[in-house]
Formats: C-alpha cells, sequence, structure tokens
C-alpha cells in the first residue's frame, strides 16, 4: 500500500476516569460527544482508507469474481404462509435490495413491494414483515441506509398498495395481529427529551394497539411501566405483547437484557406473564400472572389451544421443554415434555397436533416432533448436514416451512405436514459449483483443557505445507451459535487457496447456556484466549504459521479478535474488525448500551468492571508495539455500536504501532450494523476485507 498522505492524526485530550480503584486513561473520549471536528476526522480517515483500499493489487479481480458469485444465486427468505399464500423476501440477480414477494396457490409470484421506490437520496430496505393470519394485509417495517429506524407500512396483499404508515419509532418485529386482520400489537420506542445522553434515549418503551384507518398517535397503550400493578417493568425493561391468532390467551415478554430478531426464540433474560386474550379490552386492569422469571432461564416457547410449552435452561444447561397449562401457568408444576439430552433445545413450534422440536448438535441442526399428548420425540430425516436458518407455522393449517442450508450446500425450503419434509423447490438451485470444497469441524484443545469446536472450509486438495491464507473468525457473546451459512461468494477465497475457520468460542450457544455463561461478563477472558487457541491449532496442523494468521471479527466479535490483536500482535498477518465492540468499558454509555450491561458487566461493580476491562482492547494498546496490519470498519447509521467504538481503536493503534504496517477505518456513510445493506456495498465490503488479508498475508512472507 502506498501511503504518501497517511490518515488524519486524531487529536488527543486524555479524560481519567477511577473506578473501584483502577485509574483508566483514555486519551479520544472527545469523539462520543460526535461533533464537527469527530465528523471531520472521520472524514479523512474513511479518504485515506479508500484511496488505500483501492489500490490494493488483488481488489478488482476479486470485486469482480465475488460479484459474479453474488450475482448467480437469487436470495430468498424470511418465508412465511398466511392465508392461501407464502410470502417472502426476494432479491434477484439485478435488484440492489430484497422486495416483498407473494406466492399464490397456483404457482404464481408477483412483487408487492420494494423499498428501492420509496422518496429520498438513501436506499430503504424491509427490516421485517408480519402477514395478517388471513393474508390480506402485511405489516412491512422498512428503513433508511439499513439504520433500524423503522417505519411500519401497512400494506394490502392483493393491490400492493401501502394503506398507512406508523412512523418511525419501531424497531424488531415483535408485532402480532389479532384475529379480525385489520388491527395489531406492536412495539415502540419514545422520542427520547432533548439533550438526553444517549443511555438514556430507549428508556421506558411500550407496545400499543394499532387499528387500521385510525391516527397511529391515537394508538392505545397495551404494555408500559406504570400501567398495570401486575406487570413488573423497570425503565430499561422492554415490554412485548404476542396475541396468538387463535385461542383464548396472550403472552407478555419483558425483555430484561439484549434480544435476537424473535419473541419466540433466542430469548435471554426474559420474564413471562400469561393473561386472557378478552382483557386486552382494559390494559390496566389486565390480570396479568407472571409465567416465569429471569432466573427461569426461558429461551424459547410455543403455544396450543391450552397449552404453554417453555424450552428452560434452568436444573438443564442444554435445556429441555416444559409443558403448563395456559389457565394454570404454574412452572413448579410443569410436566416435562423433552427432557433434557447431549443435545442443545434450542426452540419449539405446535403445527396440529404435533410438537416440533429443533436441536443444536455438535454444530449441525436437528429435528424432532411427538404427538402432543405424548410420546419420545422421533428424528426427522434431515436433507442437509448444516442449520435451519427459518422455521415458520401456517397461523391456520397443520403446516410450516422449514429453510435449511449448509456450508457448501445452498438454502432449500421445505415444508413439514405433520408427519415428513417435502422440498417445495421454492429455493432455485444454485448454480455455484462447491463440489471441490469441503468443511470439516476440529476439536481444538484449549489451554485449560475444553475442547473447542473449530469448522475449517478449504479446497479439498489443500496441502497443509504452512503457507495456506487462513482467515479466523469468530464471535462468542449472547450465547449466538455461529451455524453453517451458505456464501457463494466466499468461494473467490477457496478458489485462491484461501481457508475459512469459524472458531465456536465459549460465550457463545456451541453447547447451551454452560458454553454462554463459560465466556459471559469476568469470564470473557476464555472467549478471547479460546480465539488464540485455535489459532495456534491452525498453525500446528500446518494450516498456516504464526505471523502469517488473519483474523475478522464483526460486533461483539471484535471481543476475541481485538482482544487477540493486542495480547498477541505477533501471531497475525493482518486482522479486520467490522463494526467492532472495541471500548467495552465505555459502551454502556452508548444508546444500545444498557440493555447489554447483563452480557457484558458495568463499571458500577467490581466484577463488572473486571469483565468489562478483560474485553476492552481500545485500553490495552500500547506504545511502541509492532501490531499487524488493521482494517476496521464503521456505519454512519449504526445504532448497536456506535462508531467511535471503532474510530477510538482506530486513532489509538495508529498513534501507537511501531510496524509501519497500515491501520484503516474504513466508513460507511449509507450503512449501519450490516443488515439492510444493498448488493452493492456487501460486494464492495467483502472484496475490500479479503483483498485487505491477503495483501497482508502476500507481504508477511
Amino acid at each position: 500500500m502506498s501511503d504518501l498522505t497517511g490518515p488524519p492524526i486524531a487529536r488527543v485530550d486524555v479524560v481519567r476516569d477511577v473506578h473501584h480503584g483502577i485509574t483508566l486513561d483514555d486519551a479520544y473520549r472527545w469523539m462520543e460527544a460526535d461533533g464537527e471536528e469527530f465528523h471531520r476526522w472521520l472524514d479523512g480517515q474513511a479518504s485515506h482508507a479508500r484511496e488505500q483500499l483501492d489500490t490494493l493489487p488483488r481488489r478488482e479481480e476479486l470485486l469482480t469474481r465475488i460479484r459474479e458469485l453474488g450475482g448467480a444465486l437469487p436470495q430468498y427468505s424470511r418465508f412465511t404462509p398466511a392465508g392461501d399464500s407464502i410470502f417472502y423476501l426476494a432479491r434477484e440477480p439485478d435488484a440492489r435490495v430484497p422486495v416483498l414477494t407473494r406466492r399464490d396457490p397456483g404457482g404464481a409470484s408477483r412483487v408487492l413491494f420494494d423499498p428501492d421506490t420509496l422518496p429520498g437520496e438513501a436506499h430503504h430496505a424491509i427490516d421485517w414483515y408480519v402477514p395478517s393470519p388471513d393474508g390480506r394485509h402485511i405489516a412491512c417495517a422498512v428503513s433508511p441506509s439499513g439504520s433500524e429506524e423503522s417505519t411500519v407500512q401497512v400494506i394490502d396483499a392483493g393491490s400492493g398498495a401501502i394503506r398507512e404508515t406508523i412512523p418511525p419509532t419501531t424497531r424488531f418485529a415483535f408485532l402480532s395481529w389479532l384475529e379480525d386482520g385489520r388491527s395489531f400489537v406492536y412495539h415502540r420506542f419514545l422520542d427520547p427529551p432533548a439533550g438526553a445522553p444517549p443511555e438514556k434515549r430507549r428508556l421506558d418503551s411500550r407496545s400499543f394497539l394499532h387499528r387500521l384507518g385510525t391516527d397511529p398517535a391515537q394508538d392505545q397503550v397495551v404494555l408500559a411501566r406504570g400501567l398495570n400493578p401486575h406487570l413488573e417493568l423497570t425503565p430499561q425493561d422492554r415490554p412485548f405483547l404476542v396475541v396468538q391468532p387463535h385461542g383464548e390467551w396472550m403472552l407478555a415478554i419483558v425483555s430484561h437484557s439484549a434480544l435476537g430478531p424473535w419473541t419466540n426464540e433466542q430469548l435471554s433474560d426474559c420474564s413471562l406473564y400469561v393473561a386472557p386474550r378478552a382483557a386486552l379490552a382494559d390494559p390496566a386492569t389486565c390480570p396479568w400472572r407472571k409465567v416465569a422469571a429471569a432466573a427461569d432461564g426461558v429461551t424459547a416457547f410455543a403455544t396450543s389451544h391450552d397449552t404453554l410449552y417453555l424450552v428452560s435452561h434452568r436444573d438443564a444447561p442444554r435445556s429441555r421443554v416444559l409443558a403448563v397449562p395456559l389457565a394454570v401457568p404454574d412452572l413448579s408444576q410443569a410436566r416435562v415434555v423433552v427432557p433434557a439430552g447431549e443435545r442443545v433445545v434450542e426452540a419449539v413450534r405446535v403445527v396440529g397436533d404435533r410438537l416440533l422440536v429443533r436441536d443444536l448438535d455438535g454444530g449441525v441442526h436437528r429435528v424432532r416432533h411427538a404427538p402432543l399428548s405424548g410420546g419420545e420425540p422421533v428424528d426427522l430425516p434431515m436433507p442437509v448436514e448444516g442449520a435451519i436458518w427459518e422455521w415458520t407455522t401456517h397461523p391456520e393449517r397443520p403446516e410450516a416451512l422449514l429453510l435449511a442450508a449448509g456450508w457448501t450446500d445452498a438454502p432449500r425450503l421445505y415444508r413439514y405436514d405433520g408427519e415428513t419434509l417435502e422440498d417445495t423447490r421454492l429455493a432455485p438451485r444454485s448454480p455455484v459449483d462447491f463440489g471441490y470444497v469441503h468443511a470439516r469441524i476440529l476439536h481444538v484443545p484449549a489451554r485449560d483443557g475444553t475442547r473447542i469446536p473449530l469448522t475449517v472450509i478449504h479446497r479439498k486438495d489443500l496441502e497443509l505445507d504452512g503457507d495456506n491464507p487462513v482467515l479466523l473468525t469468530g464471535y462468542g457473546s449472547h450465547g449466538v451459535t455461529d451455524l453453517p451459512q451458505f456464501r457463494p461468494e466466499m468461494l473467490a477465497w477457496y478458489e485462491r487457496g484461501g481457508v475459512y475457520a469459524m472458531a465456536h468460542l465459549r460465550g457463545g450457544g456451541a453447547y447451551g447456556r454452560e458454553w454462554h455463561e463459560a465466556g459471559r461478563g469476568p469470564r470473557k477472558e476464555a472467549t478471547i484466549t479460546d480465539f488464540i487457541d485455535c489459532a495456534e491449532h491452525l498453525s500446528a496442523l500446518g494450516y498456516t504459521r504464526p505471523g502469517r494468521l488473519l483474523g475478522e471479527g464483526a460486533s461483539a466479535g471484535g471481543i476475541p479478535t481485538g482482544g487477540a490483536l493486542v495480547r498477541r500482535p505477533e501471531l497475525w498477518a493482518a486482522m479486520a474488525m467490522q463494526v467492532p465492540t472495541a471500548n467495552a468499558t465505555r459502551t454502556e454509555f452508548s444508546e444500545n448500551g444498557p440493555i447489554n450491561v447483563p452480557e457484558f458487566g458495568s463499571v458500577v461493580t467490581s466484577d463488572g468492571l473486571r469483565g468489562l476491562l478483560i474485553a476492552d482492547a481500545y485500553l490495552r494498546v500500547e506504545d511502541g508495539v509492532p501490531y499487524p496490519a488493521v482494517l476496521l470498519t464503521a456505519g454512519l447509521r449504526d445504532a448497536r455500536v456506535p462508531p467511535w467504538q471503532p474510530a477510538k481503536l482506530a486513532a489509538r493503534l495508529q498513534a501507537a504501532t511501531s510496524s509501519g504496517l497500515p491501520v484503516l477505518l474504513r466508513v460507511e456513510e449509507h450503512g449501519w450494523h450490516g443488515a439492510g445493506s444493498t448488493r452493492e456495498q456487501e460486494h464492495a465490503l467483502l472484496a475490500d476485507v479479503l483483498a485487505f488479508l491477503l495483501h497482508a498475508f502476500e507481504g508477511s512472507r
């Protein structure tokens, strides 16, 4: 890389904090104010990074190949049956963003809504959508530049016309239609008071009832702090209402920490309440009854007309399925439907008179089914050794749709009819040939003796001569499982002799709750050392050698990558960190920070501070250390990890490193945390990352 101009130098203005007798010096705290000076500096960094990345010798050839591979297969996702139709998001090879599509019983498909037709200088993308049970209307959340500031568009499923709009204060797909198909309940954040600090901007969120044809400003509050004496809420809690399309009961989910995108699975630190559906008529007096507290470890649920099925890790680290009557939801009297075993029980669905159970078994998904009346669950033959990325039930018929994919197997959509899985042939066959690429799982002995799963993907004819570009990635937070994912664009890496390795770190969900807890809070060091131990194991096996490794991580994946970077810089030729959590001790003071305190900790407690100091790469950077080449990315619209997180690490590394190798900060003006990007944004980012890593690898000989 040329370095004729160099990146702009950040002003140093040290702020000193003392927590529990520990002094923390922060040279770039001023960036958190998000002022004009910071944005001028970001603009300079963005220009410098773009100049450097555009001169990389492999960048254009990689981008050309990535576009070819990424455009070869239409992308279909979010399949949802309702009425007589199946709705889904489709992105054809020539489309920038996915469009909402309807497939009718005769097999004809048509586009209902293209978010790219909305006015504005930025692109728009669909964040989520929920059709009414009868399939006549769709509530579709759309945001500009992937900002997650969603506007809900209510779309007529017959004509595709937008019937009405709810202003952009909604986030997450926590919306339930009522049985009339003309009303729904949904969650909103309030507009924060003027001048409110970032960490106070998402307090006292509420759930509302909206009726089509009425003014959203007049929507009725149905869940809120202080509204109902039976529902316990703190200012940071988020209350979600789940109403089944048929039945006499409804559920309230109170989230006490960070969540995934669903209300019925991948829950963490939640309380559940049950009440009669008819009581929605008077939310203030609704007789909510608590079924489970956060300590009960409920992570997923499903309902039949009279029974609530709960996946719980309490007294069962790999979880089990419990059943309680909705009329008498006493968890102490729960019936064990699926006992705990070697597999991790992840989620359940009710399909007619059957219970579907999704398990995680050694890094891949299995599905079992059993009669609701009782009986041992039986395995369904799985069509692919991989992941069930989606599964949705029909609101009125005993059937479900399952989208399955593997590392080298393109997504296929299957229909479950209560007995078997049948390929719907709705997902197109991939023309991209992965026949000469294979994936296998290694088990790496960590320094404390724990065996860490490590998925390795590469050409079948790869020679273990220590001279391969190995890209090691990992996440290891929130109990998230790193599932097999089909990415045709990665063939551009494998064709060039590249190896892709996914470390299933502690803090993630590979082995259920016990695996998550082993890398959470004060135990976060295990997440980082697992990543380092996997790197060293790859060298020991001859995939690569020290000093030539390439690392990559995104979001909370910035903790293992950043931790490995500052603890063992000599291992790496380069590190790419996308929208990373880099300055963990300051995370709770960002907009998305408070809900992450249960996962990472708080400076308010000594244990919390200890965990945050383990995770904070920014504070561990030392002057004069020869750090490897580093590429950091930031999205200006990112509401989850604000731009100052990667920016502060970039400034500190640029000032401290003695290696002369580049530290680049790539800034996406119309981008956020990853989702909602256009196809070209995705392709350009991947080309930049792979070209940067490959150039550093070739320069490390």
